[in-house]
């Protein structure tokens, strides 16, 4: 039945990328990405993504994290969406399951790129990006946030966004933990689509930056701000 589902996965995902007529990637130029901070993956390419925190730790999976979401917003965004919500015209990635069989499919496609009928819809980003920003973008992908679960807790989020802007100027009756604790509990409550086991939600970021500090609770607003509004 697994096996089934992932199938039946990659045929949606195969359907999507035909359907990237006159609107796909030909004419983008691949742009660089910085990935100083992440284990070098070697120049033999990997069929499995070696940036989880399970294999790396927490620590250089939050860094993959950061340099995915740069190198997706440079080179992936314009047509398979911000935030990797496909406007329907390029598989919607989150949807790739975060396991070896996702893994394949999407180290074969970044590697060799896609042609239809002559005509280029995603060039090879192997070659130009190299492996490591590759995996460092899969990471990104998949550990993007259900939206409609981030919808369910949008107004608390609000709330606890305002409650932390206020801390940043007047730190009177903080409760950093207990601010903390909420919006971990918050962020466990929001699943990913790919099935990896935490999603880089903006519950997730804000509860990672709150230290008690008026610098940080300045910091935990504005992602929630930034985060929120993206998502409307």
């Amino acid at each position: 039945m697994a096996r089934q589902t992932r199938t039946l996965c990659a045929a949606a995902l195969g359907l999507m990328g035909a359907a990237t007529l006159a609107f796909g990637h030909g004419d983008v130029s691949p742009q660089a990405v910085d990935t100083a901070g992440l284990p070098k993956t070697g120049d033999e390419w990997l069929i499995e993504n070696p940036y989880r925190a399970d294999k790396v730790g927490d620590e250089v999976w939050l860094t993959a994290i950061e340099i995915g979401a740069s190198g997706y917003n440079q080179n992936c965004a314009r047509c398979h969406g911000l935030e990797v919500v496909s406007g329907g015209l390029a598989p919607d990635l989150r949807f790739l399951e975060a396991e070896e069989y996702g893994d394949e499919w999407y180290v074969e496609r970044f590697r060799t790129g896609y042609t239809q009928n002559g005509t280029t819809k995603m060039p090879a980003f192997g070659e130009l990006l190299g492996q490591d920003a590759a995996w460092a973008i899969r990471t990104y992908i998949e550990t993007r946030p259900d939206g409609d679960a981030m919808e369910e807790y949008a107004g608390e989020l609000k709330g606890l966004r305002d409650t932390l802007a206020g801390y940043a100027s007047d730190q009177s009756g903080a409760d950093p933990d207990a601010l903390k604790a909420r919006l971990n509990e918050i962020a466990g409550s929001i699943e990913t689509l790919s099935g990896a086991p935490v999603a880089d939600s903006v519950a997730f970021r804000a509860a990672k930056l709150i230290d008690g500090t008026p610098e940080r609770y300045r910091a935990a607003a504005e992602t929630l701000t930034i985060g929120l509004s993206a998502a409307q």
